[in-house]
């Protein structure tokens, strides 16, 4: 399984045997980057796993895969709550997107292979589809979020909403990782994915990533995280969430059910 975090090497790893060598250079990542105790004590404060933490070029921590928080996020240690979907978790932070109905712009930089706006514009529509209180709108310049071009060890990453309700501005996206021509449903997957994190969203398998990536259990951790239940989904296993934290080379996962009843509940 890929993750939306993985080293540049397979961006997505096109091999399963391959992810106990990207667990070992994440991990070597981590260790000449010299990510303080401190730091790393204030990401499990917050509620984020401390395991495979990336300090990215611009000074921002990366963690869960492809989340970003940077310093002041992390300084100000919010209590966070997240959205439950039966014994499957859909996560939530505080912040969410205000000021609905809305429409928020994306733009897609032009470092970016052309190929790129077919999978924004397939994410895009994903969303559109829903009839939520928010939509979504390509444009060129003056976007409320940015997909820029990014170079560290993720498919894509980005942050959560301001707490003054404006969406996290910016995804960044390493075309080196996850190739020049990818299908439109697959790249719509991982952009709809990261679009998720900036309205709000955390990770479907937030209590064990084994789930979507393979290998040991591993929790996130809860730390101040609050729960509100969603009633009438189902409670069994979802292996087919948007927001899981890993994704197979090539894979579309378009909104299931569950999916749907949590961006409903929420825009």
């Amino acid at each position: 399984m890929k993750k939306f975090s993985s080293p540049i090497l397979l961006g997505a790893l096109l091999v399963s045997g391959l992810l106990n060598s990207c667990a070992e250079k994440e991990a070597v990542v981590q260790d000449k980057q010299g990510i303080s105790a401190e730091a790393l004590n204030q990401i499990k404060l917050s509620g984020f796993s401390t395991s495979n933490v990336q300090r990215d070029e611009d000074g921002t921590y990366i963690v869960e895969g492809d989340i970003r928080l940077s310093a002041q996020e992390l300084s100000q240690r919010a209590a966070q709550n997240f959205l439950r979907v039966g014994q499957d978790e859909q996560y939530r932070t505080t912040n969410l997107v205000g000021g609905l109905p809305r429409v928020i712009t994306v733009s897609i930089s032009s470092q970016l292979p052309a190929s790129y706006v077919a999978g924004l514009d397939e994410a895009i529509a994903r969303f559109n589809a829903e009839n939520l209180q928010i939509t979504f709108s390509r444009v060129s310049s003056g976007a409320t979020i940015s997909l820029v071009r990014g170079n560290g060890s993720y498919l894509a990453s980005a942050g959560f909403p301001t707490a003054a309700g404006e969406p996290h501005n910016e995804v960044k996206i390493n075309s080196r990782a996850i190739g020049n021509n990818p299908s439109a449903a697959y790249l719509g997957t991982i952009l709809a994915h990261e679009i998720g994190h900036c309205i709000g969203f955390r990770h479907t398998d937030y209590m064990d990533r084994s789930y979507s990536c393979g290998g040991s259990t591993a929790n996130e951790g809860a730390s101040t995280v609050g729960a509100i239940l969603i009633p009438g989904t189902p409670s069994a296993a979802d292996p087919n969430s948007w927001m899981l934290a890993c994704i197979g080379s090539g894979q579309s996962r378009p909104f299931n059910a569950n999916d749907k009843t949590a961006l409903n509940y929420l825009y």
